[in-house]
């Protein structure tokens, strides 16, 4: 279910992201840096939800 809801948060945050490169071109870097911690944030929060949960079936 955490990953589920991981998965549609990036899928959010890219979409966000190449709406705002395509309606400012010249601010691609800034938008791309802006976005790297939330995603980063996000991968975090998905991979430990996968971690606890094969920790829970095989405890």
């Amino acid at each position: 279910m955490i990953v589920i809801g991981a998965g549609l948060g990036i899928g959010k945050l890219a979409a966000a992201a190449a709406e705002g490169i395509a309606r400012q071109p010249s601010a691609a870097a800034q938008i791309t840096g802006a976005v790297n911690l939330p995603l980063f944030l996000l991968e975090g929060v998905a991979i430990l939800a996968e971690v606890f949960a094969f920790l829970v079936l095989i405890l």
